[in-house]
């Protein structure tokens, strides 16, 4: 069987462009589609399994990744805009004639990850976005009904494209939510 991670995996990851400052994303509607000026590189960009991310047709994963809050603007056709589930933590906002997701916030100001939106690089034409460097929830793409016999085949894959899989998310992030966490209790110590 050969897994088909996401296309952008797929076709071999591409490693940003150091000056690379931005650039602008698009729905898939043919006519008059949503855009959404992005003035900085993606951080942390990862192949995600949760079942809430948006994925292009026939992906294991989506890819997604964060920039800063106010380096975003929704800059044509914001009418179209809808939050997919006003209860979620991450506030996707997709287009209400195509489905696509152009971006995720969180609203919670005490969240570790407030501050940043979570974008689709995919979503742009402008080359020098920093492709993804990990896999995250990778064990939730069995939610999306992928047996749990492939796996390890999946797994495999993912080492092979240089992407780490994890069922959470990376060490780094999993540490700023911990030391968010710890400074909130106030049990968090500075070396």
């Amino acid at each position: 069987m050969t897994v088909k991670i996401h296309p952008t995996v797929d076709r071999g990851i591409q490693k940003g462009t150091d000056q690379f400052a931005g650039g602008t994303l698009r729905c898939q509607c043919v006519h008059d589609p949503v855009e959404v000026r992005v003035d900085a590189q993606v951080a942390f960009n990862h192949a995600c399994g949760c079942t809430k991310c948006w994925k292009p047709a026939d992906a294991l994963f989506s890819v997604v990744g964060a920039v800063p809050r106010q380096s975003l603007a929704v800059t044509a056709h914001s009418e179209k805009l809808k939050v997919v589930d006003d209860k979620a933590l991450i506030q996707r906002h997709a287009c209400s004639a195509c489905g696509t997701h152009l971006y995720g916030r969180i609203e919670n100001k005490d969240h570790a990850f407030y501050g940043l939106d979570f974008i689709h690089t995919e979503l742009s034409k402008d080359a020098g976005w920093d492709g993804p460097g990990f896999a995250a929830f990778v064990s939730s793409i069995i939610e999306s009904g992928v047996p749990p016999s492939a796996m390890n085949e999946v797994r495999q894959t993912l080492r092979s494209k240089g992407l780490e899989p994890y069922d959470s998310l990376c060490p780094e992030l999993m540490d700023i939510l911990a030391i968010h966490a710890a400074k909130a209790k106030g049990t968090y110590l500075e070396v």
